[in-house]
C-alpha cells in the first residue's frame, strides 16, 4: 500500500469506520529519513489516534534507531513489514525477503522492541514461497522477542497477489501463539469479513486493496458484523463530498505540482466501476490543475446522479468487456 495510505487516505478510512491504520513503510536507512517522500510518510499532525508507523529494513541496528525516530516524531506504535512481496524491497533483503533468515528475524524483533517503549507488531506472509512456509516459526520467535501483535497475509512471498489467501496458516498461528493476530488477504466484502473471522479464529481484520475507492467497506464491515444486514449504497452526494473533502487534503497535503498527479489513481479507484468511469478517468488523466481536477470530478458526480442517488454500479458483462 505504499504510495496509497498517506495521512489524508488514513483519515478517511478512520472517519469511514476503520479502527486502525498504517502509515506506508518508512525507510530505516537514515540517509533517508530527510528526504521529502520519508518526510511526508512519517507525518502524523493533526492524525487521528492510535499513530502506527511501519518501519521496513535488513539491520536490526538501523531498524532500532527508526523505530526511536519515529517514537520522538509522535509514533505510538511501530509495526515492521516482513510482508512486502515487491522486488525492489525483496532484493535488499527487506519485506519477505528476511522470511528466508530466521535468525535475523530474531535479530531484528529484539533489536526494534528493546528500542522503544512502545507497542511493535510485525506484519508478515506465510512463507518465502510454498516449499518453505514457516509462519508457525516466525509467528513464535515473535511472541518470544515482543511482539504485541502479528498480522499475517495468507498468501507466501512467491504467490505475490494471485491465486487466494489461505486461511488455514492463519487459523494455525493464531492457534499457536497467544498474542493478538490480525487476518489480512483478499478480504472485500462484509460476507468475507465475517466468514475470515470465523475461518480463524483472528482478533481483528486488515483491509488493503479492497479500501481503494470503497474507504466505506470499513463502515459496510462494522455494521453487517453487529446486525447481519447490509448498509444501502452511498449516496452519490455524500460520495462526491467525501472525495471534494479527501483530495483537497490530498493537494495541500503534496502541494500543487504531485498533488494532482498523485490523486490521480485514487479517483481513478473511486469511479473504476462506475457509469462512465472509464472514459471519465482517461479525461481526468490529461488534467494538470488541481482546481481543473477537482471541478471534474465533482461534475462528474453531479452526472452520476442521472441514475439515481445512490451509486450504481456498471452491469457485469459490462466490467468484464473493459
Amino acid at each position: 500500500m505504499a504510495g496509497v495510505t498517506d495521512r489524508p487516505f488514513r483519515q478517511l478510512c478512520k472517519q469511514l469506520g476503520a479502527g486502525y491504520a498504517v502509515s506506508e513503510m518508512a525507510a530505516s536507512n537514515p540517509r533517508l529519513w530527510a528526504t521529502d517522500k520519508s518526510t511526508r510518510r512519517t507525518n502524523h499532525d493533526g492524525e487521528v489516534e492510535p499513530k502506527a508507523v511501519q518501519i521496513a529494513g535488513a539491520d536490526p541496528l538501523m531498524l532500532a534507531e527508526c523505530a526511536k525516530f519515529n517514537v520522538d516524531r509522535g509514533a505510538q506504535i511501530i509495526d515492521i513489514n516482513m510482508g512486502c512481496p515487491v522486488k525492489k524491497v525483496c532484493n535488499s533483503w527487506c519485506g519477505s525477503a528476511l522470511l528466508q533468515h530466521e535468525s535475523l528475524v530474531a535479530e531484528i524483533l529484539q533489536a526494534v522492541v528493546a528500542a522503544v517503549d512502545v507497542p511493535v507488531t510485525l506484519k508478515f506472509r506465510t512463507g518465502w514461497d510454498r516449499a518453505h512456509k514457516n509462519a508457525l516459526n516466525i509467528a513464535r520467535i515473535a511472541e518470544q522477542s515482543g511482539i504485541a501483535m502479528l498480522t499475517l497475509h495468507g498468501r507466501t512471498r512467491a504467490d505475490g497477489y494471485s491465486g487466494e489467501a489461505e486461511y488455514e496458516m492463519i487459523a494455525a498461528v493464531k492457534a499457536a501463539v497467544s498474542i493478538p493476530v490480525v487476518a489480512n488477504g483478499d478480504i472485500t466484502t462484509p460476507e468475507k469479513a465475517k466468514f475470515v473471522l470465523e475461518a480463524t479464529g483472528a482478533d481483528a481484520i486488515m483491509i488493503g486493496r479492497a479500501a481503494q475507492g470503497r474507504p466505506w467497506i470499513f463502515r459496510e464491515i462494522v455494521h453487517y458484523l453487529r446486525t447481519g444486514t447490509h448498509l444501502p449504497a452511498p449516496l452519490i452526494s455524500e460520495v462526491r463530498t467525501l472525495m471534494d473533502e479527501h483530495l483537497r487534503a490530498h493537494y495541500a497535503f503534496y502541494g500543487e505540482y504531485l498533488g494532482v498527479r498523485t490523486a490521480r489513481k485514487h479517483i481513478g479507484w473511486y469511479v473504476r466501476e462506475l457509469i462512465d468511469g472509464e472514459a471519465f478517468r482517461q479525461q481526468m488523466n490529461r488534467l494538470e490543475d488541481c482546481a481543473q481536477q477537482l471541478a471534474a470530478v465533482n461534475e462528474f458526480f453531479e452526472l452520476q446522479l442521472t441514475h439515481g442517488e445512490r451509486l450504481q454500479y456498471r452491469p457485469t458483462e459490462e466490467k468484464l468487456a473493459a
